[in-house]
């Protein structure tokens, strides 16, 4: 993401957003983290809570994109998967153009008020076995519902240039030099050959599907469960959906979980357990599944690193998953 794309509304800018497009007014705004947009926590003086996402410049450009993400939102919850959903401005629209200036010049970005999700993140609870199940068994469930969506302007999902598709792998050469001095240069390297002569030839054989493509730690809410278990109470974020393979959704959701566990390598099992109660692998994708895991931590490291150089004030959010990455990379 490049330098200037980011939003930075002040909280006065966000009032006045709020109030124009919703008719909105607040007791509380509140700052909430995030990788290349802009989100707030939005509490309304009749007691609703939202969730306010300002996209970035550069997604905002691809609003057919956007509005496909936003249905599949709304097509989830119909379908019994717990997804955030939209809530239409004054006119009507699940989403507006707003023309800003950030302190960089005006530039158009799309807001979308969400609802809010009650729970807590699932790095804030013990990865139990229990609760792994349940993940991998929720985001295979949410890829079946997923391939049945159709819209419009689902072409838009086939993002053939997009760097966080796990079949774009390869494009991590032109950021090696991120790692530049650094011993996990070669790790990743390691990684993206074993991927080329692993994985690559045997992409025929993947099932292809549509991706959430981004089913992580912060992404998942949870709540307690009436034995005392927990049960996943919510999905967020869909903007790194795209046309993928489902054996990408459980590499994802597997390397996403192993970061926050004591014992990273007794995280993939339980996912998979829960994964092919729902759906099971096919001889290839189980081939591939291991090397499709350490891809996404290289992914997660090597972009990290990038978006710091162009984000250095955003360094603690960025480096969440990179941080420990960097540790189960090299044992994996």
């Amino acid at each position: 993401m490049e330098k200037h794309v980011k939003p930075k509304l002040s909280l006065a800018q966000v009032s006045d957003v709020l109030s124009k497009l919703y008719d909105l007014t607040t007791s509380q705004i509140d700052p909430l983290p995030s990788y290349d947009d802009q989100n707030f926590y939005v509490l309304s003086t009749n007691g609703n809570e939202y969730v306010l996402k300002i996209m970035n410049s550069e997604d905002s450009k691809n609003q057919s994109l956007i509005e496909v993400q936003t249905f599949a939102m709304s097509f989830l919850l119909e379908n019994g998967i717990p997804a955030q959903t939209a809530t239409p401005t004054v006119t009507g629209q699940l989403m507006s153009l707003e023309d800003l200036d950030c302190g960089f010049g005006h530039q158009k970005y799309l807001v979308r008020l969400l609802s809010y999700l009650p729970g807590k993140n699932i790095s804030k609870i013990p990865h139990t076995p229990q609760i792994l199940f349940e993940a991998g068994k929720m985001a295979a469930k949410m890829d079946k519902v997923l391939q049945k969506m159709d819209h419009p302007h689902i072409g838009e999902l086939n993002r053939d240039g997009f760097i966080w598709s796990l079949s774009n792998l390869l494009v991590l050469d032109k950021y090696m030099y991120v790692l530049d001095g650094n011993p996990l240069q070669e790790v990743v390297k390691s990684v993206i050959n074993l991927y080329k002569t692993s994985v690559v030839p045997k992409y025929p054989h993947f099932r292809k599907c549509i991706n959430h493509g981004d089913f992580n730690n912060l992404n998942v809410l949870v709540q307690p469960d009436h034995d005392g278990s927990h049960k996943i109470c919510g999905i967020l974020d869909f903007g790194h959906m795209n046309s993928g393979f489902y054996i990408h959704e459980l590499a994802i959701t597997i390397m996403y979980m192993m970061i926050e566990h004591p014992n990273p390598l007794e995280v993939g099992g339980a996912v998979l357990a829960g994964w092919e109660s729902e759906l099971p692998l096919n001889e290839a994708e189980r081939d591939c599944l291991f090397v499709l895991v350490l891809s996404r931590f290289c992914q997660s490291i090597v972009f990290a690193r990038h978006s710091i150089l162009m984000q250095p004030e955003n360094e603690e959010y960025l480096m969440i998953w990179s941080r420990k990455g960097v540790h189960i990379l090299p044992d994996m």
